[in-house]
């Protein structure tokens, strides 16, 4: 069911922030969805997505401005009513964008912000 992990950072500054994890901390770009979204490759498992600030997220810097994205291998629907069957706190509708997937928002037991996210695309 869940096959990699994602860290979701909303910045400030997209083109600073990839110049910081790139040309200082070394990671790698990986694909870039216009202005909307950038992903990093840190090593062989986790994938860090840069977004602008939007009315959609909340502000650089503060509590839900970084998300962790849990990447299924499955179908979103029939994983959200499993996990939602064991008592996941799903917040809001499942989410589609065609370039990059459906996405499912989801809170831990302590309020930290998460999502699913079935890819559109295979890199």
């Amino acid at each position: 069911m869940i096959a990699r992990g994602h860290v979701a950072i909303v910045v400030s500054d997209v083109e600073a922030s990839i110049r910081f994890y790139t040309d200082i901390l070394g990671l790698k770009l990986g694909t870039r969805f216009a202005e909307d979204w950038v992903t990093l490759i840190a090593g062989n498992g986790l994938t860090i997505g840069l977004l602008p600030p939007s009315k959609h997220y909340p502000a650089p810097g503060t509590k839900g401005a970084m998300m962790i994205g849990l990447e299924i291998d499955e179908d979103i629907e029939i994983v959200v009513v499993r996990l939602a069957a064991r008592g996941v706190p799903f917040t809001g509708k499942i989410v589609r964008d065609p370039r990059a997937g459906a996405f499912a928002n989801f809170e831990d037991p302590d309020g930290n912000p998460f999502y699913l996210w079935q890819v559109a695309w295979k890199a």
